[in-house]
Formats: structure tokens, C-alpha cells, sequence
């Protein structure tokens, strides 16, 4: 996206949190949503002044989602969508997960739970970050 376009956007950054078991070949992500029961997404939030997307990446994944690990260097890509304050621009980056904590920021209020892969992507609430979650799949693969 052309530098001069992005100021129009609210900068907001995202994790993708997975872990691979080597043995069987299955990879999980982690999905939160709001335990009202709304639909099943990622850790994501806005670019606080100081920080950079993929520092707000791995701080939304430890606030949203309880989970520490190793973030990709480059974003799987990025989504817009509308939220009350404006238009946002997502940056997205895979977060391999390498610690689950206990206790976290918004454990009270957020549910958190592993998926297939595959099944992470179809219960997504979001298209745009089913078809990065689906990316990031076609990217373990080759590995």
C-alpha cells in the first residue's frame, strides 16, 4: 500500500498464534473471541505511540490471548475493515507460539481455544483473515 494512502487508516496490528507438532505433521491456532459468544477471531489492536506493528502484534497476543513465542519478520499481509473510530489498516503476523501463560490481561473476559488448522480458518469471523490463516497453512506446508 502506497506510504501517502496509509495516513488515512487507523494503524492496527495482528498475531496469528500457532504451534506445530512435528510428530503427527498437525498445526493449531489459537482463536479468542468475547465470551458473549461473538465470533471467533485473532489477537489484534491498535499501534500505540512508541511501538511498531509487530511489538503491537506480540503485545495484543499476550493481552488478548495469553501467548509469548517467535513473530514472523515480514507480515502474512494485511486486511481494512470499519470500526467505530474509523477505517482500520491490520498488518497480520504468524506468532509461533512457545509459551501459553496461566493468567493473562484479558482472561476474563476473552475465551481462547485451539484449532485444526484448517478449522481455524473456516470458524474465523473474519474472510480476509480466514484466507491469511489459510496462507499461513500453504506457507507451514512448504517448510
Amino acid at each position: 500500500m502506497p506510504q501517502q494512502h496509509q495516513a488515512q487508516y487507523v494503524a492496527q496490528a495482528a498475531a496469528i498464534p500457532y504451534r506445530s507438532d512435528r510428530r503427527t505433521g498437525r498445526t493449531d491456532v489459537l482463536m479468542i473471541r468475547r465470551r458473549d459468544g461473538g465470533k471467533w477471531g485473532i489477537p489484534k489492536g491498535l499501534v500505540d505511540p512508541g511501538l511498531n506493528h509487530p511489538e503491537a502484534a506480540e503485545m495484543e497476543a499476550v493481552q488478548e490471548a495469553g501467548v509469548e513465542g517467535s513473530l514472523s519478520q515480514r507480515p502474512l499481509g494485511s486486511f481494512i475493515y470499519n470500526k467505530s473510530h474509523g477505517t482500520c489498516l491490520v498488518r497480520v503476523y504468524a506468532l509461533k507460539v512457545l509459551r501459553v501463560r496461566e493468567h493473562w490481561d484479558e482472561k476474563h473476559f476473552r475465551e481462547r481455544r485451539w484449532f485444526p488448522i484448517n478449522e481455524a480458518a473456516d470458524v474465523c469471523g473474519r474472510v480476509p483473515v480466514a484466507k491469511l490463516i489459510r496462507r499461513l497453512a500453504v506457507s507451514l506446508e512448504k517448510q
